[in-house]
Parts: C-alpha cells; structure tokens; sequence
C-alpha cells in the first residue's frame, strides 16, 4: 500500500470542488473532509464566518477563526487519519487563507503565513488541485443557490482571489496542478483521476 497523502482542492466559489473532493475520496478510499467546518467545533465557527448576518467581522478576526478552526481540523481529522494509513481529500486547505485573506482581503501574506503555519503544525497538502472556471460560469452557477457572506463578496474580490491561487499554483509548480472546471463533471473527474495516478501513484 502507497504511503498515505493528503490532498486539498482549491478555487473560487462555484467552481465544484466539493463535487469532485467526493468523487476522488471515493475513487481512492480516502477520508473527505472540508475547511472550514471539518469538525464540530468548525462548523461553529463557520456558522459565524458564513452567516450573511455576520458584517462587521474585522479581517485579522476572520483570519484568526479560520487558523482555529484549521488547527482543530488538523488536529482531529487529518493527521490521524495521515497516522492511521488513510489517504486525506479536502475541500479547501491553508491555501484558502492565503487566497481569501492575503489576496482577497489585502492581509499580509507573511504574516498569514506564519500563523497558518503554526495552526496547521507545518502538516501542508501534498498536493493539491486547483479548479478553474470562468467567470461568467461562476456567476451562473451561484445565481442557483442561496449565497453566504463570501459568495456575496463582489466581483473584484473574487478575482482577486481567484489570481491568488493562480499565483499560488505558479509558485508550486511540483505540488499544485491546475484543471479546468467549465467542462462537464466527468470529464473534470476524468483528468483528475488521471493526474493522481500520474503524481502520486494512486
């Protein structure tokens, strides 16, 4: 049996990470799970962070309830499962401050860094798969459904943080593959499983 890995899907909003974080935990017998909200102390915070309600939430605050709810996460969830010999996928990682709150916020990326770093114990994806999708298609799929208080964040945060994780995968080039999301599911579902067996020999 290949040694266990921890995978994350990224993206904007709408792009199906969630959709195809399942389908690949199912393919690989993998443990799914999610960021924020992967435990229960984490669906508490998130209730917070993704309540339209929630307006006067400061961006250091929601940055520091995030590196809560990711230590919990790593904590409960992903190391031991990583410990236990069970591959990991989850729907968003410490990627996601980066992107969000670097990016989109304007926070300071080396500070968010530093203390992402220390919440998650250094404990990075192994790899990780960046979703792409245009966005027209964003807004198409978003008019479908009820929006939280990020959905709702205007066009110009989202594409701030959509080249936040451009930039992101640039950098890391040997971790991060990026795979375009407009196509239908299965065929998006298709590369991806493809692209693990090719980096990771699962």
């Amino acid at each position: 049996m290949s040694a266990p890995v921890y995978i994350a899907f990224e993206g904007s909003e709408g792009c199906g990470k969630s959709t195809q974080a399942a389908r690949l935990a199912t393919e690989i017998d993998a443990v799914l799970t999610r960021e924020t909200g992967g435990t229960e102390i984490g669906n508490r915070l998130r209730a917070i962070l993704h309540d339209i309600a929630t307006t006067d939430l400061d961006a250091r605050s929601e940055a520091l309830m995030i590196a809560a709810d990711r230590a919990q996460h790593l904590s409960e969830v992903v190391r031991p499962a990583l410990d236990a010999g069970r591959h990991v996928v989850s729907d968003r990682s410490v990627y996601s401050s980066l992107a969000y709150q670097g990016y989109g916020r304007g926070l300071d990326l080396g500070a968010l860094s530093a203390l992402n770093r220390w919440a998650i114990d250094d404990c990075w994806p192994q790899f990780v798969i960046l979703l792409e999708v245009p966005e027209e298609t964003i807004a198409r799929r978003l008019a479908k459904r009820d929006l939280d208080r990020f959905e709702r964040e205007g066009p110009e945060f989202h594409r701030r943080v959509a080249e936040g994780f451009r930039a992101l995968a640039a950098d890391s080039p040997a971790t991060w593959v990026v795979v375009d999301a407009s196509r239908p599911p299965d065929d998006v579902a298709a590369e991806i499983r493809e692209l693990v067996r090719e980096h990771l020999g699962i």
